[in-house]
């Protein structure tokens, strides 16, 4: 690789990674300055935990940027991925079906990597990074180990050479992975319990459910569905504390 060519795939990275960083300053700011106003004092002796969830956090925005950059690069410059940026490439009602089929390999493959940073060995080495937050906040979304932020970072950027996407529809899969990722951390439930116990809700990952798996660690492995979490029985419902 010549010395410009270098140049443009590390200042594409670079640019990335500082995409990254911002996306997470903003969403997990955001919504801790929400929790300030709705749950006020939720957070209010976490100042060192939190501290440590943002350092980590920027930590993983370089471990996310830098491939996702590589592959910005290469989509724009050499035609790499199925990525397309033409509506009438294929069907309208293709654009849906996409959506759901990134967010279903991406739920299956954070559910099965995610069970195996349990196991003790790696739980100690790395995962114990993120359940170091006790309890989660808004500032806890990408508080991982680089080894764990690794195996989340490669993850759309391998799909983008397998199932066609449209740049559009790939943008709002990375808003729900953001979104997710802060709302079931924050510590309290910001989606109505009319949906977080409807028949729908038995479905959908929320902060109601995600907060058990940091109670009780052994259960509640997904991501945005519950479709793992039932079929392998490691489904435990919601957290006591969000039932009342």
């Amino acid at each position: 690789m010549t010395g410009p060519l270098l140049t443009s795939v590390l200042i594409s990275a670079a640019a990335m990674t500082a995409i990254v960083a911002v996306r997470y300053l903003v969403t997990s700011g955001g919504f801790a300055w929400a929790t300030k106003h709705v749950r006020p004092g939720l957070y209010a002796t976490l100042d060192t935990q939190i501290r440590k969830e943002i350092f980590w956090s920027l930590a993983s925005a370089a471990v996310y940027g830098i491939p996702a950059g590589i592959i910005a690069w290469g989509w724009q410059n050499r035609g790499w991925t199925l990525i397309y940026s033409d509506f009438s490439d294929y069907p309208l009602w293709y654009l849906p079906l996409s959506l759901f089929a990134f967010l279903f390999a991406h739920d299956t493959w954070f559910y099965w990597t995610h069970r195996w940073m349990h196991r003790p060995k790696l739980f100690r080495i790395a995962h114990a990074v993120h359940h170091a937050s006790r309890p989660p906040t808004a500032w806890a979304a990408m508080s991982f180990h680089p080894i764990e932020a690794l195996t989340g970072a490669i993850v759309i950027p391998a799909l983008v050479f397998v199932i066609p996407i449209h740049v559009a529809m790939l943008g709002l899969v990375l808003a729900i992975m953001t979104l997710m990722g802060v709302t079931n951390h924050m510590g309290w439930e910001m989606f109505p319990r009319t949906l977080v116990h409807s028949r729908l809700g038995g479905w959908l990952i929320t902060a109601s459910h995600h907060q058990r798996h940091h109670e009780a660690y052994t259960c509640n492995y997904g991501l945005y569905f519950r479709f793992w979490d039932r079929i392998c029985g490691t489904d435990k419902g919601i957290s006591d504390a969000f039932a009342r």
